[in-house]
């Protein structure tokens, strides 16, 4: 008897049995179904064990692909930036601040809020107001080719690390991602706001209550620190990360915090208080090396002395106990 989950937007339903499963086929076959034995989540309807319950609802709608398909180079290594190729016509979007380099045929236009879709104004007002939540800026950049052959444009990483091209549709539409992650994208995608409906999750899981939120059916481009690992997650399956590490999930895995341990691990492991908590079914993406973490060794040498005082949450007083430091 396989277990089944179903995943309708941000709304996971599961486990549910064979008989559980196909009943709520047949209630709502919109949405995308996993099971063991399946290497990701999938459309309810495309499944045998459940096409027949789902035949009872009226046939999908067939779907206009709404995001521009663009083709892409990644260069380097340690400090990496992307190449995209734009067919005229084609557009991509990027943070303000993120082209590297043009052709001149490529056209680049501000954008008050979401450059997903044509939108009027209060539309636009309600995509900037969510930018401005994840600390981003009320403006995106649009690049678009007004000429009549092939163009491209380059959009180069902020900080050491790598650049993760995501195809939406095949990880169900939909990424969570850190704040600061997102680098550049086809036009047809949409760049909202995730919020953590959990208290201590959002107080303590490195991200705030506010990560972003990509949608769509096109290519995207995240910005990771360091090295990152994906890890495809099982229905069940929990992996315990540095809070700062986590750089995206799909949205069926479930995001919590766990406690490190007792006072003593709390105190002097240097880990923090929380763990991040990711359980399955779904992909993760984590980096190496979080801009929190650089930022902070890089801080620490500039302090007098020059010093790491990383084990220790009570400061000089701390590294007096271990030894790091004397009076």
């Amino acid at each position: 008897m396989a277990n089944w989950y179903f995943l309708y937007g941000e709304k996971r339903i599961g486990p549910l049995d064979d008989g559980q499963a196909r009943a709520q086929a047949a209630a709502d076959p919109r949405g995308l179904a996993w099971r063991e034995g399946l290497a990701d989540w999938v459309p309810i309807r495309s499944l045998p064990e459940l096409a027949t319950a789902a035949t009872a609802s009226p046939p999908p709608v067939p779907r206009m692909r709404k995001a521009d398909e663009i083709d892409y180079r990644i260069f380097g290594q340690g400090m990496q930036f992307v190449e995209v190729e734009l067919d005229p016509g084609e557009s991509a979007i990027a943070e303000a601040g993120a082209m590297m380099y043009k052709d001149p045929a490529v056209v680049m236009e501000t954008v008050f809020g979401d450059a997903s879709r044509e939108a009027g104004l209060m539309d636009k007002l309600l995509s900037a107001g969510k930018r401005l939540l994840t600390g981003e800026s009320l403006f995106i950049t649009l690049f678009t080719n007004r000429g009549v052959g092939k163009a491209r444009v380059a959009f180069a990483a902020p900080f050491p690390g790598t650049i993760l091209p995501v195809s939406l549709p095949d990880v169900g539409g939909q990424l969570v991602c850190q704040k600061d992650s997102f680098l550049a994208a086809a036009r047809g995608v949409s760049v909202g706001i995730y919020f953590q409906r959990k208290i201590l999750t959002g107080l303590f899981g490195g991200e705030g209550f506010i990560m972003q939120k990509l949608e769509g059916d096109g290519l995207v481009f995240v910005h990771a620190g360091g090295t990152v690992v994906e890890r495809q997650l099982a229905p069940g399956e929990t992996l315990h990360v540095d809070t700062g590490c986590v750089v995206a999930f799909q949205a069926g895995v479930d995001f919590d915090i766990e406690r490190v341990g007792g006072v003593k691990s709390m105190l002097f492991g240097g880990e923090g208080v929380f763990f991040a908590k990711l359980a399955g079914p779904g992909k993760v993406w984590l980096q190496s090396l979080p801009f929190s973490r650089l930022a902070g060794r890089m801080l620490q040498a500039a302090l007098p002395g020059g010093k790491r005082e990383e084990a220790s949450i009570l400061g000089p007083v701390g590294g007096v106990l271990d030894g790091d430091n004397s009076f």
